[in-house]
């Protein structure tokens, strides 16, 4: 760092949250502010800020070591949740800002009736906005370290306090305001600093240049049996990786799995700024910006720097010959990104590290905000203290938001990598899903759903987390080897894939079979969600005729499934074919980048020709 660097740092920081301290007095004035900024926030601001969250410093971390080891095509992983994306832009945005609840776990108590209800809306509450919570967390704490070992050689306990402290402050004292004005000039610091490393990273002296970097690529795409530079996976030779990586993320994840930012239906933070908007329209244009920004205008200067590290770092070796002062628990391909960082000039290099900066504190903002909402609003009001001030309420959300980012800390101990934390957190939530697409459609789903979801799916995963250690007690104790060696390891090991096909399959079948066998939701419960959410479809159709409500009247909602099912498929059409069309034209294949680019031409037309429609 030359002073030029700390200017840079310090003025880009400044910039950033000095804004967010005018908020500190509307956040205090009540729950709504401080969790849902009153309900006023524009489209604009909403996707700006769902895009700066998701921008977390662990994030080109996670994108390097799918480039990595998997190629450009692994990123899959992630690119796959388009479809939930855009399905929550069609289907659900407008039916969340219509429920008018503060938390997504409010609607537990709006939906579903009986004491099951409220202890789902707690116990969430608690596994959500605090258990996995952390674990995001740690992942992005995870990620700050590693990057302050490469460029700094700090410990972890001096980058936990360095990078927190500004975060736990402004979180305490700003609330969701705070977060919001904050993402939106995060969110271009942080584009600019990934695109001026992605340049510097190509246009370096070893690398030399796009062409050469491309050619360099496809040579060490020979020499390791990898196709690191295609966009889809070999099906010829490595089928095993293109099931994982794409088949089953196409095929089952994306509806499957609840992921924090792509939860099927909407949740979480998601939730929470469609639940902050304005209005319904704001709420819908909102979410759609976020996925367009979110799959189009992040990924490619991640992925050149990634493909670059390639030429620079070939071998995990090669980054700890580079950086021979970093600690061995935290050598992966992940850290090839910070790694890469060697090459930026002066004052680059400061602005690169604010961004880097920016983009932990955007996410740990706004999980911060978001875990402590559920947390107090949804646990501590509820069971422990009801009936008390608005302010003892807001109080207790920055006690909350401290004790989530003590904890969070602690959780860079137990992970390794940021895929360890991705895979985890898929892992939990597979099989639940489905239940948080259909509940809004069908008047069957109860509580006891929600309850039997989450316990099969968490169980299920310990099994397969005993079953490995079980394998690893097996190899380390001679006594036990010959049982190993006689059952065999793959009695025990499976494949990421088989194991999320495993958990699925338990799981949903648990909650289906829970919501025939467990107590109907009251009806009158059902009728009053239904008059004030309108959900279309053929699933309420004994609600609709309790509550003497005609198929017209729903209709004038505004709501039009053909409509939208046209709308989500146009919009997962514009997001992919502009994604590859960027992709193409750094390539260099002219003619694949214009089909591409008549794709996305043609689907952006449709798109906003539904959006007018639904609004008409």
């Amino acid at each position: 760092m030359m002073p030029l660097d700390w200017v840079v740092l310090i003025l880009s920081l400044a910039i950033c949250f000095v804004p967010a301290l005018f908020f500190g007095k509307r956040s205090s004035k009540n729950m709504s502010e401080f969790f849902a900024s009153g309900r006023s926030v524009p489209w604009w601001l909403i996707g700006v800020s769902m895009v700066a969250t998701t921008f977390a410093a662990d994030t080109p971390n996670l994108v390097t070591q799918f480039v990595r080891e998997q190629g450009v095509a692994g990123n899959w992983a992630w690119w796959a949740f388009t479809l939930t994306g855009v399905a929550t832009v069609f289907f659900y945005a407008r039916l969340w800002r219509r429920s008018e609840v503060m938390t997504d776990l409010e609607f537990y108590h709006f939906r579903y009736s009986g004491e099951i209800a409220t202890f789902v809306r707690g116990f969430r509450a608690i596994y959500l906005g605090f258990f996995f919570n952390c674990i995001i967390l740690g992942n992005v704490n995870l990620a700050a370290c590693k990057i302050s070992g490469i460029l700094f050689g700090f410990d972890l306990l001096t980058t936990l306090l360095i990078v927190g402290f500004i975060d736990l402050i402004f979180a305490m004292y700003a609330g969701l305001w705070g977060a919001l004005v904050i993402d939106l000039f995060q969110f271009g610091l942080m584009m600019t600093g990934i695109i001026a490393m992605a340049y510097f990273a190509v246009n370096n002296e070893i690398v030399g240049g796009l062409g050469m970097m491309l050619e360099k690529v496809g040579a060490i795409s020979e020499t390791n049996g990898i196709s690191y530079l295609n966009m889809l996976p070999d099906f010829t030779n490595h089928w095993e990786m293109a099931v994982a990586v794409f088949i089953m993320p196409l095929a089952i994840q994306w509806w499957a799995t609840w992921y924090p930012g792509s939860e099927p239906g909407g949740g979480s933070y998601v939730a929470q700024r469609m639940l902050a908007s304005k209005s319904e329209k704001d709420a819908l244009c909102g979410v759609l910006f976020f996925n367009v920004a979110h799959y189009v205008l992040r990924p490619w200067p991640w992925i050149i720097t990634a493909l670059a590290s390639l030429v620079v770092f070939p071998t995990l070796a090669d980054i700890h010959a580079a950086f021979p002062h970093l600690d061995k628990n935290f050598l992966g391909n992940d850290i090839a990104y910070p790694a890469m960082m060697r090459f930026l000039p002066v004052g680059f290099f400061g602005l690169m590290v604010a961004a880097l900066f920016a983009a932990r504190s955007s996410t740990f903002l706004t999980h911060l905000n978001w875990g402590a909402s559920y947390c107090v609003h949804d646990f501590y009001r509820l069971f422990i203290a009801p009936g008390k001030s608005e302010k003892h309420y807001v109080f207790a959300g920055r006690i909350a938001i401290f004790i989530i980012f003590i904890v969070s800390g602690l959780m860079v101990f137990v992970l390794e990598s940021a895929k360890d934390g991705f895979g985890i957190l898929l892992q939990i939530g597979a099989g639940t899903g489905l239940l948080y697409l259909v509940r809004w459609f069908w008047w069957r789903i109860n509580a006891w759903c929600e309850l039997t979801a989450m316990i099969m799916s968490f169980l299920v995963s310990v099994l397969f987390l005993a079953g490995d250690k079980l394998v690893w007690w097996c190899s380390s104790a001679e006594k036990a080897q010959r049982l190993l060696n006689q059952l065999g390891e793959d009695v025990f090991v499976l494949g990421t894939h088989q194991r999320l096909l495993i958990t699925v399959a338990v799981t949903t079948a648990a909650w289906i079979l829970t919501a025939f066998l467990t107590p109907k939701t009251e009806m009158k419960v059902l009728i009053e969600f239904y008059r004030k959410v309108k959900p279309v479809g053929w699933g309420w159709e004994p609600v609709r005729k309790a509550a003497g409500i005609s198929r017209e009247e729903i209709q004038a909602a505004g709501d039009n499934i053909p409509m939208a099912l046209i709308g989500w498929t146009c919009g997962c059409a514009m997001i992919w074919s502009s994604l590859f069309a960027v992709g193409n034209i750094l390539y260099g294949r002219t003619l694949f980048a214009i089909i591409c680019g008549i794709v996305f031409v043609i689907s952006t037309t449709v798109v906003a020709h539904v959006v007018n429609k639904l609004w008409k």
